[in-house]
């Protein structure tokens, strides 16, 4: 059977067992998350899998710049307390270390046994993802309490500039750079939610369309970067703010 990347993930990311060992799993379940659970805990694995059903809401980001290249880290875990253990937080910042230096697929592989030793000590799930970044301009933000992480490039080198879309990002949470990179499919199921909202509020039928290319509108400009209210002046648009200047890529990480 094929087992994608993504289901060895999902399952590595409940069980905080190996990529290896969980593939493995899913092969003699064919595919069956469950029973690969169980598999997993009949092989000796039955530590780390019995905590399998317990959620990581806490955690920590890390961010990470060298020149022009910078790492976010996530490490998530089940509690506050082990978010703020020290070798948890140095768990973390040794990842964005090696990040850095060899690449985040590099250094998840890496992290692996580390992160199982570290699981068998505290005694929580946890995982690591990993996104990088690399070009002109880049700029970062770690918010005060290591929940949310962001980094930014931009067309024209502006460090200042930069570091606020940074900080913008993390708080509005933009999806897409310009409108028009939101999906069709995200356009669609939305329009179900206003279409049923509309029924509700005894609109005609016939005028559903106009109204909804006004909310596709708005929702499309809501969820872009350059189209949002900027964070420290809503009077302008980030594309305003940036005058002349524009983002080329970002990423955003929160626990």
């Amino acid at each position: 059977m094929n087992i994608t990347a993504a289901q060895v993930n999902e399952l590595r990311q409940r069980t905080g067992i190996s990529m290896m060992m969980c593939k493995k799993a899913l092969i003699e379940a064919d595919g069956n998350e469950e029973k690969a659970i169980e598999i997993l805990r009949k092989n000796g694995a039955a530590k780390a899998a019995e905590k399998s059903s317990r959620e990581m809401k806490e955690g920590i980001v890390v961010a990470k710049v060298k020149g022009n290249k910078a790492v976010l880290v996530k490490l998530t875990c089940e509690t506050d307390f082990v978010s703020k253990n020290p070798e948890f937080i140095a768990m973390a910042n040794a990842t964005a270390d090696e990040a850095l230096a060899h690449g985040a697929d590099a250094a998840k592989q890496s992290k692996e046994e580390a992160l199982k030793e570290l699981f068998t000590r505290l005694g929580e799930n946890m995982a690591i993802e990993i996104k990088s970044l690399e070009g002109e301009g880049i700029g970062h933000y770690l918010h005060t309490n290591s929940k949310i992480g962001t980094l930014v490039t931009l067309e024209k080198s502006d460090e200042a500039t930069a570091k606020d879309i940074a900080m913008h990002i993390a708080a509005m949470s933009p999806k897409h750079i310009r409108p028009e990179e939101v999906s069709k499919e995200d356009v669609d199921k939305e329009k179900e939610i206003w279409k049923e909202l509309l029924r509700k509020e005894g609109k005609p039928e016939a005028m559903f369309e106009k109204i909804m290319a006004g909310k596709e509108k708005k929702y499309r400009e809501e969820s872009a970067l350059l189209k949002q209210a900027f964070v420290r002046n809503n009077d302008q648009t980030v594309e305003e703010f940036l005058s002349g200047n524009t983002v080329t890529k970002f990423i955003r990480l929160s626990i």
